[in-house]
């Protein structure tokens, strides 16, 4: 067992053994929380105990737990019918989801929409959609990526050595750094902003030496790099990685399964970085919880032919409309401004804590997608690994839902419509938990 039991009542320690003896060991639990019930962005657990989401089941949770618009048109779809196939045969959830998407898609051009149960299913379309359009296999990623776990998406996801371990990859992707300015790994010339940096390199040395641009397909990036950190990349590298992509012919693949659906306060968070992608992939907060992904990408691109691709479950009828009413509650409740507002809100709260906790290194993030890494020492920036595992489980045991990203990091991505006093109830659990994790990990405490 790789996580504490410690928080887990008597009800919820009896269901883990019984978890432990019957499902698989590759599931990387993070701390010993047993649901029984949720409603808006709190949960309960099996033992009767209350938390804060702060997570909201992995940025998938937009509109919150079982926001009634949304049950609502699970229910009345579950009384009509619940499964026929997409691939075989028509009906009108799907057909109504897919125009609504062409209708907040990030491009000026006309596009179709296809869709799958999941990100990673998401992204094994968009490699094979760019595979067929253009007749090449190669491809480019960034280390510290995640963008699935089936071979195909497992050959750009590089965040964790663990997820690759024993496993050939399915797609030839040459991965080179994510433009991190905070942790940069190349040198450019002095002054540069490292984004250029970073497409420099691309272009004059991986370009140059190992792999010609004629054989790319496609560029596969996270707009925010998600599991890798709640990274936000250096100003300007998304117009030349866009300039780059049509200067080859190449595809600009872009992975918005996390940071979609409003998180940054925008529709897509590729919006920030004024380009449009050619192909974004789609999952996680669309379908509050329903299994829904896919792709949007533009209209001239969608040129394979009758059964190139297919899903007998994507875009099932149920899942379909839970996702449409995501979108509605979110277009009609004002909820992407209010993702920019309370993201202010805790970015500023943040902020104000840094000046007396030393292990916060950087705050970052957009809308409600927002990032904290943790380090020994500011000059340093060495990673501070067991004082941020100590917040994310000292914060579950005094009632608030944390999850780690990256090495050394953790997010917080509640609900869009969390209200403010769980906000700043949620902030002052956290404060506590950082505040006992610097004393205990930090030479000369907090």
């Amino acid at each position: 067992m790789n996580f504490s039991l410690n928080g887990a009542g008597p009800n919820g320690l009896s269901l883990i053994q019984r978890d432990v003896a019957s499902l698989s060991p590759s599931y990387s639990r993070e701390y010993a929380l047993v649901v029984d019930h949720a409603q808006g962005s709190e949960l309960w657990d099996v033992d009767g105990r209350r938390y804060i989401d702060f997570m909201a089941g992995v940025a998938v949770l937009n509109v919150g737990h079982r926001h009634p618009y949304v049950q609502a048109a699970v229910e009345e779809q579950i009384g009509k019918f619940w499964h026929i196939c997409l691939s075989d045969f028509f009906y009108p959830q799907a057909v109504t989801l897919a125009e609504k998407l062409q209708s907040i898609a990030p491009m000026a051009e006309d596009t179709k929409v296809y869709f799958g149960n999941s990100g990673t299913e998401a992204v094994e379309a968009a490699i094979k959609l760019a595979m067929y359009t253009t007749g090449r296999t190669r491809f480019i990623g960034f280390t510290g990526a995640f963008h699935g776990r089936t071979l195909g998406s497992l050959s750009f996801t590089a965040s964790k050595a663990v997820q690759r371990a024993n496993y050939l990859s399915g797609v030839k992707v040459h991965h080179i750094p994510y433009p991190n300015p905070y942790r940069p790994v190349l040198i450019g010339s002095h002054g540069q902003d490292y984004g250029d940096t970073v497409v420099d390199y691309l272009e004059e040395e991986i370009f140059r030496t190992m792999l010609a641009p004629t054989d790319v397909a496609g560029i596969l990036v996270e707009p925010i790099q998600g599991e890798g950190g709640y990274i936000v990349p250096a100003p300007g590298f998304f117009p030349r990685l866009r300039e780059l992509c049509d200067r080859y012919g190449i595809l600009l693949m872009v992975d918005e399964i996390q940071s979609g659906a409003g998180r940054t306060g925008k529709w897509w968070a590729v919006e920030h970085e004024n380009v449009e992608p050619d192909i974004i992939c789609f999952a996680k907060g669309i379908g509050s919880g329903m299994p829904i992904g896919g792709i949007i990408a533009r209209d001239s691109l969608m040129t394979w032919g009758r059964g190139s691709h297919g899903s007998t479950f994507g875009g099932n009828p149920v899942a379909a409309a839970a996702a449409l009413a995501t979108l509605e509650v979110i277009e009609q409740e004002g909820i992407m401004a209010q993702a920019v507002d309370t993201g202010e809100y805790i970015m500023d709260a943040l902020a104000e804590m840094e000046a007396r906790h030393p292990s916060l290194g950087q705050i970052r993030g957009r809308g409600l997608m927002v990032g904290m890494e943790f380090v020994k020492d500011r000059a340093s920036k060495n990673r501070a690994v067991e004082l941020r595992d100590h917040i994310v489980q000292r914060a579950f045991e005094d009632g608030l839902l944390l999850i780690p990203c990256g090495t050394n990091s953790i997010r917080m991505t509640p609900p869009l419509n969390i209200p403010r006093p769980l906000v700043e109830e949620g902030l002052s659990i956290f404060e506590r938990a950082l505040t006992e994790a610097e004393s205990a990990h930090l030479k000369n405490g907090a």
